[in-house]
């Protein structure tokens, strides 16, 4: 008997990150998959501390915690509710690219749903897009949805 599918949808919060979920959940209706959704709030272990990041930024984490589960992820879970999919979210603190990637290998994804466009245009042209980044290095199916 064939394993069951899994889609992982990184979702940021943007348009493109909507129907990037929008669309995964659709085509796990039809083909009986589960779906997790990711969101990444982009963090480095190496930025400076300085006295006010100890004291500020404990608050500041908390505050993004609050706006990827009840910003991002649970509207998406919302909308989709009643779709018959088994559908997870997590956040993860990290770089995108590579919490992805790890998220994708650790859940067995098989293919992995992203949104063509994110949140910063400036930073996809300076950085190189995290979709761009994915198809490159994923190593499972990536679906790019405009």
């Amino acid at each position: 008997m064939p394993k069951k599918q899994h889609y992982l949808v990184a979702v940021d919060g943007s348009e493109w990150g909507e129907r990037a979920a929008d669309h995964a959940i659709t085509q796990a209706r039809m083909t009986g998959a589960d779906v997790t959704l990711v969101t990444v709030i982009p963090w480095s272990g190496y930025q400076p501390i300085s006295m006010e990041d100890i004291a500020v930024r404990p608050l500041e984490k908390k505050e993004e915690e609050r706006l990827a589960s009840e910003e991002i992820l649970a509207p998406i879970i919302a909308r989709h509710k009643d779709s018959g999919v088994t559908i997870k979210a997590e956040f993860f603190w990290g770089h995108p690219v590579k919490v992805i990637r790890e998220q994708a290998k650790k859940l067995k994804a098989h293919q992995v749903f992203i949104g063509r466009r994110g949140r910063s245009r400036v930073a996809d042209l300076i950085l190189g897009s995290v979709a761009n980044s994915l198809a490159h290095s994923l190593g499972v199916p990536i679906v790019l949805v405009p």
